[in-house]
């Protein structure tokens, strides 16, 4: 039977159905991985959810405040929104040749989302491509698009739109592409016909929730942002020593429960060229970091969406990386940090690193820089430095 075959009896398909036919077909030559639609019916039943989150201490403080914003769809214009459009572009999860990280050279490491270009600059273009594709053929359309900084929650978005299921690391994964994918949305008054949700899930599987580092995954698509690696990475000021221990290396974000998700297992998309990863910005040596000025930061890292909340979180990172490392040559660096460098969580940090370094020229830092310090904060990461360097002295003369 000719499947272009239409019953005298069934509905010829609308404009508005022909028209999301071609936005599909188009999608991938318009920078778009993934495309799904969806109703801009308000997502009633997140508001609960987004309001018990925020009960429990979990929020970032980088979202929207007011919920109502997050979960009903609208349009600036004033505009009745009846459709949303979602799109997924995927991203690299392996990188070429990486450079070692090797005592006396140790490296740091940025999330995989912060790869290659700006990932903003990405979708907005991808976005703006789609807007123009849909303008040539609805000049009258209202079209407003959003990446990562509007209102709505991308995720919940993506997921009604039929991108993929929301797993339980909170990531949306594609059955196609896993969760190495960057999400956007477009909101329109265009009636385009909505796209069935995927039906797959985690079913038992809970392998991110073993693996986080801190326990930020309180439960099955529940995370406490406070406690995410990604989020305290990101952050400016003192860390606890316990979070210190458990960044490791990282400079920017965390990819723990994605790189251990099964859904990614084999997944590496290298299709867009704007999105693989130099080497030496990705993983790059840490010591350069720290004498980097606010120009030379930009020059860097500018490109990357690591570098949003500028040099301050990512040089404190990186001593904490020296640290954890026990990178014996960065004590005279580390020791500089500690008496001349003007941030004090810079210094506390440094006074941190030092103790798990060891040995007896970071105790003669720590003891020089106790003497001289002021800050409360500091003094006591100063002195819990000194007790444990002390310790370590008994403890290796006996």
């Amino acid at each position: 039977m000719n499947s272009n075959f239409q019953s005298p009896y069934a509905p010829p398909p609308s404009k508005w159905e022909d028209l999301k036919a071609a936005i599909k077909a188009a999608a991938p030559a318009l920078g778009i991985d993934d495309i799904g639609f969806t109703t801009a019916e308000p997502f009633l039943y997140l508001k609960n959810i987004l309001q018990e989150h925020r009960d429990n201490g979990y929020d970032s403080g980088f979202e929207e405040p007011d919920l109502d914003k997050r979960t009903v769809p609208a349009l600036q214009s004033g505009e009745q929104p009846l459709s949303i459009i979602a799109i997924a572009v995927a991203y690299p999860s392996k990188m070429e040749d990486p450079p070692k990280s090797e005592p006396g050279a140790r490296r740091g490491i940025l999330a995989r989302a912060s790869w290659g270009q700006d990932y903003h600059h990405v979708l907005r273009e991808a976005l703006a491509k789609l807007e123009n594709f849909i303008r040539e053929r609805v000049p009258d359309a209202v079209l407003e698009s959003m990446v990562d900084t509007g209102a709505l929650v991308d995720r919940a978005v993506a997921e009604r739109a039929g991108i993929g299921f929301s797993g339980k690391n909170c990531a949306i994964i594609s059955p196609k592409w896993g969760s190495w994918i960057y999400l956007g949305e477009m909101v329109t008054n265009i009636p385009l016909p909505p796209d069935q949700p995927v039906q797959e899930g985690c079913g038992d599987c809970t392998k991110c929730i073993d693996a986080c580092p801190t326990g930020a995954l309180v439960g099955p698509g529940q995370l406490n942002a406070q406690a995410c690696i990604s989020y305290l990475t990101q952050t400016k000021g003192f860390l606890s020593e316990d979070y210190m221990t458990k960044i490791g290396n990282r400079l920017y974000g965390c990819d723990t429960c994605q790189i251990v998700c099964p859904h990614n297992r084999g997944k590496n998309w290298n299709h867009r060229p704007q999105l693989l990863p130099d080497p030496e910005i990705v993983k790059p040596l840490l010591m350069p970091i720290l004498d980097l000025s606010n120009r030379e930061f930009k020059e860097k890292f500018g490109s990357s969406s690591a570098a949003w909340r500028g040099k301050k979180p990512i040089q404190r990172n990186a001593v904490i990386a020296l640290g954890n490392f026990k990178e014996a040559s960065a004590v005279p660096k580390l020791t500089e940090i500690l008496l001349q460098e003007p941030r004090l969580e810079m210094r506390g940090t440094a006074a941190w690193a030092l103790s798990r370094i060891g040995g007896s020229e970071a105790l003669t830092a720590v003891e020089q820089a106790l003497q001289k310090e002021e800050d409360v904060t500091v003094r006591g990461m100063l002195s819990r430095a000194q007790d444990k360097l002390l310790g370590q002295k008994e403890a290796e003369g006996e």
